[in-house]
């Protein structure tokens, strides 16, 4: 095969899952430096790529439109013809499209999820790349000018997640702040609008200053604003990855789930996990105890 000008990469849905196949879009992308690339994603995770330079169409997965939804969107990627397609979703669509060569979804449940998702690609892991979000200059700058002027440590919060098993009671994320508090000029909360029912019992628990950003960003704006943070505290969601690709020191609370497969990749991402995977039974003393000795932060400060 010749070098390949058009590559199709069909992704994942979920925001998390789908920072953690962006490693796999930057090899190819380095590989192929001339290519052309096709992304098959959905809503959500459309904006993730809005400012990837390497882009070159975005075809939107709907669920909602059904069988003929997906003929459609089947017949218009059929319209043209790839070099090489990739698919991390494996729900089939490989099958249906035209490409000279075809990379499949590896079943590996023993290591992490962006590893696994490296290795469709016959690559070895140690020439993968860290998860990227591309943001421009007007998002960095929109997210600045919410911060206060002169507040520089900043601690970002994410008190909510996509189900309730996954989320740690707000008022435990208001004692984890007092006890961060003097480490930190400013404390912000940052998610969707659905998480703004756990704002007021972090705010009576809490009592100090803070700015709650939940539903008032848009994804990208809300990655530069975790972005500007020194440090990134929140349940196992989106979030966290989006943390780490940024850059930002991370840590995770885990209720059930597989830490060792999902949580947010990097070297300075941290997580901790009740026995039981009962995230109610993680208190904040411990959280702040193993906050303080991964990144070193001081507690007599």
């Amino acid at each position: 095969m010749s070098q390949p000008k058009k590559i199709l990469f069909i992704t994942l849905s979920n925001i998390g899952d789908v920072v953690l196949t962006t490693p796999v879009l930057i090899r190819l992308a380095q590989i192929y430096k001339n290519a052309r690339f096709d992304v098959v994603g959905d809503q959500r995770s459309e904006m993730l790529f809005k400012h990837c330079p390497f882009i070159n169409k975005f075809y939107r997965k709907d669920k909602s439109k059904g069988f003929m939804g997906t003929l459609n969107l089947v017949r218009r990627i059929r319209a043209d013809h790839y070099d090489l397609a990739v698919d991390l979703r494996s729900d089939g669509l490989l099958y249906l499209i035209r490409a000279d060569k075809k990379f499949h979804k590896v079943k590996n449940n023993n290591i992490h999820s962006a590893e696994k998702h490296f290795l469709s690609i016959k690559q070895p892991t140690n020439l993968m790349p860290k998860p990227e979000i591309w943001l421009n200059k007007q998002e960095k700058i929109d997210a600045r000018k919410l911060i206060p002027k002169g507040y520089k440590r900043i601690l970002a919060l994410g008190i909510g997640a996509n189900s309730e098993h996954k989320i740690w009671p707000a008022q435990f994320f208001a004692e984890l702040a007092s006890m961060l508090q003097k480490n930190f000029d400013f404390i912000l909360i940052v998610g969707d609008s659905r998480d703004n029912k756990f704002v007021p019992i972090f705010k009576e628990a809490y009592g100090g200053e803070f700015l709650n950003l939940c539903g008032k960003l848009d994804l990208l704006t809300t990655a530069a604003v975790i972005k500007n943070s020194e440090l990134f505290v929140g349940n196992d969601s989106g979030l966290g990855h989006i943390a780490s690709a940024v850059q930002t020191k991370t840590f995770t609370i885990f209720g059930p789930g597989e830490p060792h497969r999902y949580r947010p990749w990097g070297e300075e991402s941290y997580w901790v996990q009740d026995k039981q995977k009962i995230i109610q039974e993680i208190k904040p003393a411990l959280v702040f105890k193993k906050v303080m000795d991964a990144f070193g932060y001081d507690d007599e400060q």
